[in-house]
Formats: C-alpha cells, sequence, structure tokens
C-alpha cells in the first residue's frame, strides 16, 4: 500500500512538474527517483527465471540472407547473426517465420516466402544454430497480414487463401492500400491462424510463438463493413476489439493444448490510446485477465523527452497494467542517430543524445519484475548504415556492457 500511495506521489509530481515536456533537470530527478522504485506490488506472480534479453530478426533482413543464397551460405549467416547476438549478451532472438501468410519453413497451409530461393528449411537452420549457441529461438509470425494484390492472384489454388481470394474476396480477405488482410471476424479466418501454430509447434523444437502489432489495418469502416452488417453488432469499435480477443485467445489456447511450457507473446504498440481505437487490439485486457498471453512486450520506442509518451512514464503506465504475464520492454534501437519524427519537442533526441537506448537498457534493468528487454531490430544494431554507424556502435558497447552485468546463463529452454 506505501509503494502504490509512493508511486502516485511521484506521478503526480510530474505532472505539475511538466512532465510530458521535462526539463533536463525534472528529468534526471524523475530518473533518480523512478529508477528505485520497485514494482512487486503492480506486476505480480510472475516467475523467478532468466531475465529475457531479446532482439527481433524482421524478414527483410532474409534478402541478403536467403535470397539466391545455398543452404550452406544461409547457414553461414544464421550463425555469424547468432553469435552476434551471444556476444552482445542476449539470450533470446524472434525470428521471422510469417510475415505476409507465408512460410519460412515447409508448409502445407501457406506459400513460401518469397526470398526462399534455396531448397532447405530456414526454421530448422535457425533453431539449430541458435540452440548450439544457448540462444531461445521464438517463430515470430504476423496474423493478420497477407499478399499483396498481385501475388494474392498468383498463389497455388490447394492454399485455403487463394480459394478464400477466388471466393471470399471482400470478406474473409480485405484488399487494404494494395494488400491483403485476414478479416479476423470470421471463425474460419482464426482458426486457419490457429493451424499455423499448430504446424509450427508439432514439426519443431520451438521455444516460443510471438506476435506483434498488426491487428486491424485501419479504423476506416469501409475494411469490413459487410462482415459488422452481417454481425448486427451495435458499435464497430467494441466489436473489432472483440474480434481481436477471440483471435488472441484462440492462439492462446491452441499453443497451450500443443505445449503448456512453451509461452505466447505478443508485441504492442506502446500507445494505449492506438492500440484500443486504432489496432482495435485491447491490450489492458490482455494484460489482466489470464488466458490472453504469457509475455507481452509494448514497442516502447519513445525517448525520454518524448512529448506525447515520454519513456519512463509509459513504462510507469505499463507496470501498473501488466498484473497476469510477464512484462518486457520493446526498445526502438532503429531510432539511433535518427530525428524522431513524432515526438513533439523530443524530435531531435536521438540526434543529439547517443546514449538513449543504453540509458533506457540501465533503467529498465533497474525496476523489479520487468523481465528484460527486446531491441529492435538485428539490423538497425549489427548493420546500421553508414551515417549513423559510429554512433550505433558507441551504444552497441554500452549495452553490451550493461547486458553482461550479472549475466545469468542463457537458457534453450522455454521461458515460460
Amino acid at each position: 500500500m506505501y509503494f502504490k500511495i509512493l508511486l502516485s506521489a511521484v506521478f503526480i509530481l510530474f505532472i505539475f512538474c511538466g512532465c510530458s515536456q521535462p526539463t533536463e533537470q525534472t528529468e534526471d530527478y524523475y530518473l533518480q527517483e523512478l529508477a528505485h522504485l520497485h514494482l512487486e506490488d503492480v506486476v505480480q506472480n510472475l516467475p523467478e527465471d532468466t531475465e529475457i534479453r531479446a532482439v527481433w530478426i524482421p524478414v527483410m533482413i532474409y534478402e541478403n540472407w536467403m535470397e539466391n543464397k545455398s543452404e550452406t551460405q544461409f547457414r553461414e549467416n544464421v550463425h555469424n547473426a547468432f553469435q552476434n547476438c551471444t556476444d552482445l549478451g542476449l539470450n533470446t532472438v524472434f525470428v521471422h517465420v510469417r510475415a505476409y501468410c507465408d512460410a519460412y519453413y515447409p508448409s502445407e497451409l501457406f506459400p513460401s516466402g518469397s526470398y526462399l530461393t534455396g531448397d532447405y528449411d530456414p526454421l530448422k537452420i535457425m533453431l539449430e544454430e541458435g540452440h548450439q549457441l544457448g540462444l531461445s529461438i521464438h517463430a515470430w509470425i504476423n496474423p493478420m497480414r497477407a499478399q499483396s494484390v498481385q501475388k494474392m492472384a498468383s498463389l497455388d489454388e490447394k492454399y485455403l487463401l487463394r480459394q478464400w481470394y477466388d471466393t471470399k474476396n471482400g470478406s474473409y480477405l480485405v484488399n487494404y492500400d494494395g494488400r491483403y488482410y485476414l478479416n479476423p471476424a470470421y471463425p474460419e479466418v482464426r482458426q486457419l491462424i490457429a493451424d499455423g501454430i499448430t504446424e509450427i509447434m508439432q514439426n519443431y523444437d520451438i521455444d516460443g510463438i510471438h506476435i506483434d502489432d498488426y491487428f486491424y489495418p485501419t479504423p476506416d469502416p469501409e475494411f469490413d463493413r459487410q462482415a459488422f452488417s452481417e454481425s448486427s453488432a451495435p458499435d464497430l469499435a467494441e466489436w473489432r476489439r472483440n474480434n481481436c480477443n477471440e483471435l488472441i485467445k484462440l492462439l492462446y489456447q491452441t499453443v497451450k493444448e500443443n505445449n503448456p511450457e512453451i509461452p505466447f507473446s505478443i508485441s504492442p504498440q506502446g500507445n494505449f490510446d492506438i492500440n484500443y481505437n486504432q489496432l482495435y487490439a485491447d491490450v489492458r485486457l490482455w494484460s489482466s485477465e489470464p488466458g490472453y498471453c504469457d509475455i507481452i512486450i509494448p514497442q516502447i520506442y519513445y525517448g525520454f523527452r518524448n512529448d506525447t509518451c515520454p519513456f519512463a512514464e509509459t513504462i510507469q503506465l505499463w507496470a501498473e497494467t501488466v498484473t497476469v504475464p510477464k512484462l518486457v520492454i520493446g526498445l526502438g534501437a532503429y531510432k539511433i542517430g535518427y530525428s524522431d519524427q513524432w515526438a513533439g519537442s523530443g524530435q531531435s533526441e536521438f540526434l543529439t543524445d547517443s546514449t538513449v537506448i543504453s540509458r533506457e537498457v540501465e533503467f529498465v534493468s533497474e525496476l523489479d519484475n520487468i523481465s528484460g528487454i527486446a531491441l529492435y531490430s538485428y539490423t538497425s544494431i549489427f548493420e546500421p548504415e553508414q551515417q549513423v554507424s559510429a554512433l550505433v556502435n558507441a551504444e552497441k558497447e554500452q549495452i553490451s556492457e550493461l547486458l553482461h552485468k550479472n549475466t545469468a546463463p542463457a537458457e534453450t529452454e522455454a521461458v515460460s
């Protein structure tokens, strides 16, 4: 009780001190105070196990790793990348295996990913190389985002996606801005996404199933006008949120039915309002009731001086909200050296301060019952563009030093 009063007092103090537009002096004091708070009264009943230190490997990198490469070349690229991860002090990797209703593994349900031009199994290789180095490898999928208009028309008719393209165009599959998206309003659509998870889990010794923030692509009511009309639901936004809730519950149940020890994680936007009102993702529900996820990884890709979502304040809001799953903080390493377009008066923070991400890593490490960090993305850290490489390399050294402090041995078992 004392903690909650203290936490509220600190929060109110900084609202009146102008924490939405912090000065250097108030920000420093805020960080000093909040960093020493303990969050055990906010986040409860989380198991004591290895802290997650993760990185996302997005599908775009496969163009260099995989396209027109032999199996040996791909394996070498993966090994080198995973060695970089362990050297930095990471123990978990989210590998993109289904980004556009495609598959970077042999699949009966989804077409092969466009970057895979050789006759080998990328997921099998990534698991072998990752486990050999002691990394936990989680299969990352985008549940609703599908193929482009051009590619959908050329899919083999054996795939349910192509059959829906011919018979359910505009209902099960919806074209938005040149790309198709699955519509979660329909049980058959939700089941296909779940069946894809079953296919992965029954064929691979995966350490986790992970989805990110691609839910509804637009608030435009035209996206699913037909399905909404058929539903007779009174409110579009609430109906969409319920559709997402049903999808997430099904995915969680699917993971647990296949292996109750394997964690299901979700990485939503860091901004609660965007999640709720634009993507129709009820992250407060998923964070506070059982049956939705084991780990939630909000993308808190903000600097300390961001006007809308200051980093420290946003961490506090998430810590207050997350009571059931473990809370891991997603950090936007891709912003190092670049202007932060939507940060308001903090737009230049990542340009003028080369230590934002390392300070965020340190900040999070001081908080009890936050279960780690995840960096977006591998390319931004290990293959930065030339104009920011010096800044990134300096940050990488600082991050590595922080991650190696009191590092427990990485586990190849699932983080549950």
